[in-house]
Parts: C-alpha cells; structure tokens; sequence
C-alpha cells in the first residue's frame, strides 16, 4: 500500500505557506498564544518575500522593499490551536498602492480547510534614510499583482 501526497488545496487568491508550531508556542492553557499568530504570519510572508528576492540582509539602504514598516495590524481569532504540528498561512494582497499596501491573512490547518484566525495588516514602504514613505519597485509591484484577492 503507498501513501498518496495531499493535494494541494485550491485557492481563488494568494498562496498557501506552510508553519510549524512548536510545543514552546503554546500557554499555559495549552493554546497557540495569542502573540505568536502575528509572528507566524511574519514568518510566512518573509519566507514568500524571500522567493521574490525581497529580503534584510542587515543593510537598511541595501534592503530596498524590505524597508517598510508596520502602520495597523488587526486579527480575530476563530478557533483555537490545541496542538503543536503543521498548519499554513494563506496570504494574499487587498490593496497594492504607490507607499502602501494591505494584505489579508488566514491562519489554518495545513491543508487550508480550517481557519483558527484571520487578518489584515498595513504596510508602509520607507526610503532608508529619510523614514518616509517611499515607492514600492516595480519589481515588487508585479509580484504583489499576483497576490492580489480578485475583487467582487
């Protein structure tokens, strides 16, 4: 008897990035901690980012689109995650703007059935020496159109 893979789940938008949580993420309850879903999905994102060639290497001036910061974070969470193991995190664009962008987030089961906690969160693209809001690239910009939720 062989074991057949999983499919991969089918998403209308974004993409699916596998996480691992380990037992040392969960409280005292033995739930993922509420502060560790924002840290997953930041994890997630850098690992996607990384794939476009988006990535801080240590030098702000160097890091071009990786200079950007955080300007609103929001999460509600579902269902609680009982157990370390595999899960994912779908990941997908709102809004791609000139500075900013919005993006959308799902935590869920590893095959993306499940979500626990879903999200928004803001981002601000910064020129490295001013700290003020800066075009994303064009090549950024063309990566961040393939993630984008079609719209109704």
């Amino acid at each position: 008897m062989t074991a057949e893979a999983p499919t991969a789940p089918v998403l209308s938008h974004g993409r699916l990035v596998p996480v691992t949580v380990h037992f040392d993420d969960l409280d005292a309850l033995g739930l993922l901690h509420n502060a560790r879903y924002p840290v997953m999905v930041e994890r997630a994102w850098t690992e996607l980012w990384a794939g476009h060639g988006v990535r801080f290497e240590g030098d702000w001036a160097a890091a071009g689109d990786a200079c950007n910061a955080v300007k609103e974070l929001t999460i509600g969470y579902e269902a609680p995650v009982t157990r370390p193991g595999a899960y994912a995190v779908h990941l997908w664009l709102d809004r791609l703007g000139t500075t900013g962008l919005t993006y959308g987030f799902r935590f869920c089961s590893a095959d993306g059935a499940t979500t626990y906690a879903r999200g928004t969160r803001v981002l601000v693209r910064l020129d490295s020496t001013t700290l003020r809001p800066a075009p994303w690239s064009e090549a950024f910009r063309t990566a961040g159109r393939e993630l984008l939720r079609p719209t109704d």
